[in-house]
Formats: C-alpha cells, sequence, structure tokens
C-alpha cells in the first residue's frame, strides 16, 4: 500500500526547509516519447510535484517514439543518460542485465517495502523488471494491443461491423480484401494492416496459436515448430504487394491515421491508449458508432488460445546519477504511480494497480472487458538482452517474404539461424 505517511513527512521536512533558508534544488531530467495528452498530464503533474517539492527540479524531455531506443543508447554509450527514461520493455531490459538502471527505492517512492509495490499491482505485471530478486522499474503504463475497426468504413463497403467483423486470420485477410481499395496497384483505403515493426508483439502469438514458438524450452533452439511458423510466414506473403497487395510497411503506419475517419483504414492494432488519442484528435469519432473494437484474431484450427503480447513502458533511474538525484528521481516517480487514475482517465494509459482495476471508472471505460480478455489470454512479448537483435530478424524476414516475394521455407531457415545467433550473443 502506498505510504501517505512517508508522503506527508516529506513534504513537512521541505515545508521546514523553504521556511529556514533558500532551497538548494536538485535537477531530474526525465526522456520519455511523445504523447500529446500524456505532456500535457505530466507537465501538471511535475508542477504540482514541485510546488510539493521545491527542493527538486524536473526537466522534462520528449523523444519521437521511434527515436528513443537509438538516443537512450547513444546517451549511455556517451554516459551521458537521463536522470530518469522510459522504453518498451524489450528495449530496457538489456539495461537492467548490464547494471545501468538503479534498483527501486521503495521508501523514497513512498512504500512500506519493496512486496508492499508487488502487493499494488496485477500480479505479474513487474516480472519484467525484476531481476535477480530486485526490482528495477514502475510501470508507466502495461499495453496489450486489440484491433480497432472504423464502423464507417465498414458500413462504406456494405458490411455490418457488429456482425461482419473477422474473429480469425483467414477472416481477416477476407473482410481486409474487401475493405480495400486501390487506384491501380497503390492502396487507398486499407482494410487492415500490422503495427510494423513491432514483430515481438503479434508474431509469436500468431505461432502460438498453431503450437509455435518463439524460444525452445531449453533457451537456446528458436523458431520451434515448423509449420507454426511457415503458415505465418506465408500469410505475411499472401499479406503483401507480392501477393494479395492488402498493406505493407512502406505505407504510413495505420494508427497513425485511423483517428481521423478519413476512409482510408478500416482495421488496426492498438492498446487501449488509443481511445484518448481519438478523443483528442477527432471528438466527433465517436466509440460505439464510428469505431469499435474486437479481440485479436485467431486461427481457424488454433491449438492454443492465445491472444497479442502484452508489454510493458517502465520507469527507470540511471544508476550512474548520483545518489541524492536516484532519491529524487524515484520520489517523483512514486509521485507518478500514485495518480495511476488520472494517468488511465485522462491519457487511457494503464498502469495496472489494483485499486485502478477495481474502479468503476476504469470497467466503465470503453472497451476495457474485451482489452482485459485478451490480456488474461496474453503472454508477455519475449524481453531479454538480445531482444532488440531477435526484433531485427523478425523484421527482416518479414520484410524478405512480404516485400521480396522469397520463398518462406527460405525464409524460416535463415530467421532460425538469425534467432539463435541472436541468442548467443553474437549477432
Amino acid at each position: 500500500m502506498f505510504n501517505r505517511l512517508a508522503r506527508v513527512l516529506a513534504l513537512l521536512l521541505a515545508a521546514i526547509v523553504v521556511g529556514g533558508s533558500a532551497v538548494a534544488q536538485t535537477e531530474i531530467v526525465y526522456w520519455t516519447h511523445e504523447d500529446p495528452n500524456r505532456t500535457a498530464l505530466e507537465t501538471e503533474l511535475i508542477a504540482r510535484f514541485e510546488a510539493d517539492y521545491p527542493q527538486y527540479k524536473v526537466v522534462r524531455v520528449t523523444n519521437p517514439t521511434d527515436q528513443m531506443a537509438q538516443l537512450i543508447l547513444t546517451a549511455f554509450s556517451a554516459n551521458r543518460g537521463p536522470d530518469i527514461f522510459n522504453m518498451d520493455i524489450p528495449n530496457e531490459y538489456p539495461y537492467i542485465v548490464n547494471g545501468r538502471v538503479a534498483p527501486v527505492n521503495p521508501a523514497a517512492a513512498g512504500y512500506i517495502d519493496e512486496q508492499s509495490i508487488y502487493d499494488a499491482y496485477l500480479p505479474g505485471t513487474l516480472d519484467p523488471v525484476t531481476y535477480e530478486g530486485e526490482l528495477y522499474g514502475l510501470p508507466l503504463e502495461v499495453t496489450n494491443w486489440s484491433i480497432y475497426l472504423n464502423m464507417n468504413v465498414f458500413r462504406d463497403a456494405g458490411l455490418d461491423p457488429l456482425t461482419d467483423y473477422p474473429r480469425t486470420w483467414e477472416q481477416l485477410m477476407d473482410v481486409a480484401e474487401k475493405l480495400t481499395v486501390r487506384d491501380g496497384e497503390i492502396i487507398t483505403r486499407r482494410g487492415f494492416d500490422f503495427r510494423y515493426p513491432y514483430y515481438l508483439n503479434f508474431m509469436p502469438s500468431m505461432a502460438a496459436q498453431l503450437g509455435g514458438k518463439l524460444i525452445g524450452d531449453d533457451g537456446k533452439s528458436a523458431i520451434v515448430g515448423d509449420e507454426a511458423w511457415l503458415r505465418v510466414l506465408q500469410y505475411f506473403k499472401d499479406w503483401g504487394p507480392t501477393g494479395k497487395n492488402l498493406g505493407a510497411p512502406t505505407y504510413k503506419a495505420a494508427r497513425s491515421i485511423f483517428n481521423f475517419d478519413n476512409n482510408d483504414i478500416g482495421m488496426m492494432e492498438s492498446g487501449q491508449y488509443q481511445a484518448a488519442r481519438i478523443l483528442n484528435d477527432n471528438p466527433g469519432f465517436l466509440p460505439g458508432e464510428g469505431w469499435m473494437v474486437v479481440p485479436f484474431p485467431q486461427w481457424e484450427d488454433a491449438v492454443a488460445d492465445v491472444a497479442e503480447a502484452y508489454y510493458g513502458h517502465y520507469w527507470m533511474v540511471n544508476a550512474q546519477a548520483s545518489k541524492e538525484k536516484q532519491q529524487a528521481a524515484w520520489t517523483l516517480l512514486g509521485y507518478f504511480a500514485s495518480h495511476a487514475d488520472e494517468f488511465f482517465q485522462r491519457v487511457a494509459v494503464l498502469q495496472p494497480t489494483q485499486d485502478l482495476l477495481a474502479s468503476d471508472m476504469f470497467k466503465n471505460a470503453p472497451y476495457s472487458s474485451v482489452f482485459m480478455g485478451d490480456l488474461a489470454k496474453a503472454p508477455v512479448i519475449y524481453y531479454d538482452e538480445n531482444s532488440p537483435q531477435v526484433l531485427q530478424v523478425l523484421k527482416d524476414s518479414v520484410e524478405a517474404v512480404m516485400l521480396q516475394g522469397k520463398d518462406p521455407a527460405d525464409v524460416l531457415k535463415t530467421m532460425r539461424e538469425g534467432v539463435e545467433r541472436a541468442l548467443r550473443g553474437e549477432y
């Protein structure tokens, strides 16, 4: 449970310091990815935090989402990393393993002890930031993706979105083909498209539904289950411009255009946070009227009911920061974590605290039941110190079949070799 007493005592101490003499401020530099809604909220929270803790000054830096991993890597390589940062866990985990981030300071974050932090969150959601018995992060968000559907596009194509939405991968391709509009070979309206290049989110789940595995039980073998992975690779080949020409990584990201309801995308993958972005970008585009959310598809002959993997963006603290800065950083992050309700209400970002999940606000949010239904069937995304290299192998493999028209059987062999090489640290 959040330690309110610790927070009150800290505020009283700050007041005494302010009353006695000028405050010597400790500056905290915080890097995060772009999200206009969250920027507005965090800016307000930081202002409140600085008023409560005048000894701290927060510098918040927003970076483009697709450049975040490289910017953090470059900064840490030069030993000039920010005091606080967040990324998706496959990119963050190597920083834990390599000792570049500091363990959570429960007292500074306002908790009684480390166990009280685990007790405050949905079981399992802190596992990705637990290493050798220590906790290294707090969740900015835990996210799983389901399928957003533009109801107006369905109606325009003569389909009923409430009954004709796809339940299987086979249906998804058929429905997408009915929704797709082309000018020659150029697609002007995609029925659906994948969330390129985040292949770790959906490819292993697609294979797992057919009994395949990304990594074998021995931790050394990879791309287990040839039949499953060949089906997945063939699906992407059929999807792309050398197949049915339904979409490709060369088109503008589906999630970046969906909100505007311009009759150019029928369905796409995204998390619950997308609802807040739709409201911000296009307030007249309403849930249940203009858009809806449906579960992650399954294969018709699936042997396992598996949804798209969930991942987390976790706040972490630079281990090279001074002890003073580390304490200040965890104090800020504990303050953020105590406002999980505001993060969800205003940004639809899920910090999976037990209190938030039990609230009527969360339960009554549009399509929360769909996301939570998928989350219950979702594995955690693959994360390891070599996960960025594994992701690159999957990306190269999809583009080989989709854009270059290569034979899935040939690509399967090189994909397995590439992932196993990554697991050995040879990439």
